[in-house]
């Protein structure tokens, strides 16, 4: 039988782009005689992989196997690479074995599809142990993507000193040498732990070994940089970039761009766009995103869309977050209707919105009072795939609480817990509290306290503070300050905004002995009066100026106060 035409160059081109198409031609090919070779298959279950439809590689390497299909070591590497996408490395494992058996020597990218398996499952300390393993039993050649796959593991895990470690040994290896690649994921990773500083000891140590900084070490640096307000010293390295020849990336010009906005420069990033365009850089949506940003921040959101439209007449696919950044920009400006307008926009044009999107849009209508639509926007959500997250039943929550919508708030409360949304953070229950002690329902939020700690939750320093600041404002004094008490025998200490709330009471109940106790604790503590409490003492002084109580306190909190109080 001769093979179908052009099959070879159909999976070579990825012109196979669905299962089903996939599936015919392995029926086509275990019916061939003589059997194709084995690069066929490894080409034809490669394809299936990246479609990703990882069980079903797996299902077609089984049926290989049973009909006796001969196999390599990159079919084998295959179905272990299908485990691992599945977040099954412990079945890669298992298929280690079948190298064994069938005499075939696993190779380095064996391995390394293990070790990406194991950090794809945040299993850190395994993947360490298996490298350990490898380099001390050399269980295969290592080369220098192994270790940059566990190098970059251990970056993006967050142990940058351990991915450090690791450096050295790739150094005293001798036959593999670290790349560009290799030292710029470790300062990408220094510099997002904002160690700018050992960062920049490793750009000099490269250099030092002959390894030449590229454009992707300058971008890690800049940003780093710029993160942490360094704008001078970023201005360096840009300079050194076009000393060495390296030419700046649409990824430099948006960090540069981004960080001028950030500082309010917008003129300053619109003349670097310019360049970026002179020098045949074409912007993508961050770097107009950038721009768009930073007019939003000055408030000029006809400029910030103007960029917007330049960006669409110029042919770049707006992404969902081009779209939230505008469409915040019109809630701060309260435009409501171009908020809307264009959330709607976005949706006719079949972009989803993403979750941060749909938050955005959330806590705007709430801020404009558009508690109906905003109600709208949190129901099409959940009929639809944008995940509700954290933010999103905070931003509810808040939004019904202030409005005066608070049964609707506890309705809402009340179906997450039965829906099992994850509620382990206090936030949410201190949102409810908050809304019932303003309206002066003190039972209600007894009630939701005590209830915490059969929800495993334990109360913060913002729970007791609304609770205290609740009492407080129903002049209930004596348990407003056992709260306080309770509060720090459960290892939660007072903050400023505690202990000015407690003041804040006592003052308006009279109570300047107690008062006074407070802002001494205060002023060991290094707390500062906020502005409300020191309008409250005033106005006390003027209605009481002789209480003695409260002139230990203009004493020895306010000394120049008399010469206010007859203002």
């Amino acid at each position: 039988m001769k093979y179908p035409p052009g099959y070879l160059t159909n999976m070579s081109n990825n012109e196979i782009n669905n299962l089903e198409d996939a599936v015919g031609l392995y029926d086509d090919m275990v019916r061939m005689r003589p059997l194709p070779c084995v690069v066929l298959f490894n080409l034809l279950l490669d394809r299936i992989v990246k479609m990703n439809h990882y069980s079903s590689a797996i299902s077609v390497f089984k049926d290989m196997w049973f009909l006796g299909i001969p196999v390599d070591e990159y079919t084998l590497t295959i179905l272990i690479n299908s485990y691992c996408l599945l977040e099954r490395t412990d079945l890669g494992f298992c298929a280690l074995g079948l190298f064994f058996k069938n005499g075939i020597a696993p190779t380095v990218a064996t391995f390394g599809t293990l070790l990406r398996g194991l950090f794809r499952q945040h299993m850190i300390s395994q993947a360490q142990e298996l490298f350990i393993k490898i380099i001390q039993e050399k269980l295969c050649e290592s080369n220098v993507v192994m270790f940059g796959t566990i190098i970059s593991g251990l970056c993006k895990a967050g142990s940058t000193s351990k991915a450090i470690e690791f450096l050295r040994v790739m150094g005293k290896e001798g036959r593999v040498k670290p790349n560009a690649i290799i030292y710029s994921t470790i300062i990408d990773s220094l510099c997002k732990d904002k160690m700018v500083d050992k960062a920049f000891d490793l750009l000099h140590e490269m250099v030092e070994k002959g390894i030449a900084p590229d454009v992707v070490t300058y971008n890690c640096l800049i940003q780093g940089l710029c993160n942490l307000g360094r704008w001078r010293e970023a201005k360096v390295l840009l300079t050194q970039m076009k000393d060495f020849h390296i030419h700046l990336n649409v990824i430099t010009y948006s960090i540069v761009i981004d960080a001028l906005c950030k500082e309010g420069e917008v003129e300053a990033a619109e003349d670097v766009f310019q360049t970026m365009i002179e020098q045949g850089e074409r912007p993508n949506c961050v770097t107009y995103g950038a721009l768009m940003d930073g007019y939003c921040l000055q408030g000029r959101m006809d400029e910030a869309r103007g960029v917007f439209d330049t960006m669409v007449a110029n042919g770049v696919v707006p992404s969902s977050v081009n779209y939230n950044i505008l469409i915040n920009g019109y809630f701060k400006k309260t435009r409501a209707d171009d908020a809307l307008h264009l959330f709607e926009e976005m949706q006719c044009k079949g972009l989803t919105p993403s979750t941060d999107t749909c938050n955005t849009v959330l806590q705007g209508l709430f801020r404009v009072g558009w508690s109906g639509a905003a109600r709208k926007v949190f129901d099409k959500m959940q009929t639809t795939n944008i995940i509700s997250n954290f933010y999103t039943y905070c931003a509810m929550l808040d939004g019904l609480c202030k409005g005066g919508h608070i049964e609707e708030a506890l309705d809402l409360l009340h179906k997450m817990e039965v829906e099992r949304v994850d509620l382990r953070h206090v936030c949410m229950y201190n949102i409810i509290l908050h809304g019932l002690c303003k309206i002066g329902r003190l039972d209600s939020a007894r009630d939701l306290f005590e209830s915490l700690s059969l929800k495993g939750l334990d109360p913060d320093v913002s729970t007791y503070t609304t609770m205290i600041q609740g009492l407080c404002s129903k002049g209930l004094l004596k348990e407003a300050k056992e709260f306080l008490a309770k509060m720090e025998e459960n290892g939660c200490l007072a903050n400023r905004i505690s202990y000015n709330v407690i003041v804040q009471g006592l003052l308006l109940g009279g109570k300047y002995d107690d008062a006074l106790v407070y802002l001494e604790e205060m002023d060991k503590g290094g707390f500062p009066l906020h502005s409300h409490t020191f309008s409250i003492l005033l106005n006390s002084v003027k209605e009481s100026e002789n209480d003695p109580s409260l002139l230990k306190i203009i004493q020895k909190f306010v000394p120049n106060m008399r010469e206010y109080s007859h203002e």
